[in-house]
């Protein structure tokens, strides 16, 4: 079997935590916050978002349709990194510990552009990547297999040394489907584990 030679990370809920809902409850309770996501279909304004829709625009647009929720609606945009946070510390070791092996790193999210350049400053890890594929500047977004197909094109390498992890498995399936190497992520220690196992990380490495 042939062992990767690259490793392609999810960003959302693998390096940093995404759980709006979670925010929605401290910030308005979770009661009221239930009754808003019954309302708005709020993860198809952000779906919108990663596919290239203009962030602000998106969602103030959106708070405007649904005036008893506009405020709340608007925190989407207007505290967006309270919202996609915090980072996941071993996820993030196990990214430095690859670059310091020299094993190629790319990211491959579900990700809107101006979101994305909202968590730059915040989170140095992400200009740590030797590519980055982000959906809301490709105009696609997982699982459609352009978006994987974009990965092997832009990369040269072929599927199979590619390990990719990511929390969705309708994503992980296209990406096996293409004869990448997958991991459902579940946690960061699994994919330490799996690393291990590949023999791209030595156990102290991946710690």
């Amino acid at each position: 079997m042939t062992r990767p030679e690259a490793v392609v990370f999810d960003i959302g809920n693998v390096l940093i935590e995404w759980q709006p809902e979670q925010f929605y409850d401290r910030a308005i309770g979770p009661e009221a916050r239930a009754r808003m996501f019954c309302e708005v279909d709020l993860h198809g304004m952000n779906e919108a978002v990663d596919r290239g829709a203009p962030f602000r625009e998106t969602v103030y647009a959106t708070a405007a349709r649904y005036p008893a929720w506009e405020a709340e609606i608007r925190l989407w945009h207007d505290n967006w990194i309270e919202m996609a946070t915090p980072a996941i510390p071993h996820s993030v070791r196990l990214l430095a510990a690859l670059k310091a092996r020299a094993i190629p790193v790319f990211a491959l999210t579900n990700f809107g552009d101006d979101p994305f350049r909202i968590a730059e400053p915040h989170y140095p890890f992400l200009r740590d990547f030797d590519r980055t594929f982000v959906s809301g500047r490709l105009k696609v977004t997982k699982p459609d297999p352009a978006i994987y197909a974009a990965v092997e094109a832009e990369t040269g390498l072929a599927p199979a040394a590619l390990l990719f992890t990511d929390d969705r498995a309708e994503n992980i399936d296209v990406a096996r489907a293409r004869g990448w190497a997958t991991h459902h992520f579940d946690g960061p220690a699994g994919f330490a584990a799996r690393l291990v196992r590949e023999g791209i990380l030595a156990e102290d490495e991946a710690a």
